[in-house]
């Protein structure tokens, strides 16, 4: 099983959570961090923006990851929502099989 983090994004906390608690609950994800406070400078159809946003961190794997990036979108304000995968190089043998677990089928 090869896991993932899923790094996003969401435009305030309500939004970050309700995202979150569909992910877990629908098995997108095994856990997703939210934190809060963060401040972001991007460049958006032409102009420099300034916006607060929450980090999303979800926990999945790869053969997941498509179904959760689709789902991402759906419940999404954003048109182009930031949703990156980084592998997990490794780590603790329980947590990854824990991670598996969690976002197979029911």
């Amino acid at each position: 099983m090869d896991a993932l983090f899923v790094y996003m994004t969401a435009g305030s906390a309500d939004e970050a959570r309700r995202i979150a608690r569909a992910l877990v609950e629908e098995r997108h994800a095994a856990c997703v961090n939210l934190i809060e406070g963060m401040r972001s400078v991007y460049r958006w159809q032409g102009a420099v923006e300034e916006a607060s946003e929450v980090v999303m961190i979800a926990k999945t794997t790869a053969a997941g990851f498509d179904r959760l990036a689709g789902r991402v979108r759906e419940l999404h304000s954003y048109d182009c929502p930031c949703i990156v995968a980084l592998p997990v190089q490794s780590g603790d043998a329980g947590y990854l099989a824990w991670i598996g677990e969690q976002t197979a089928p029911a």
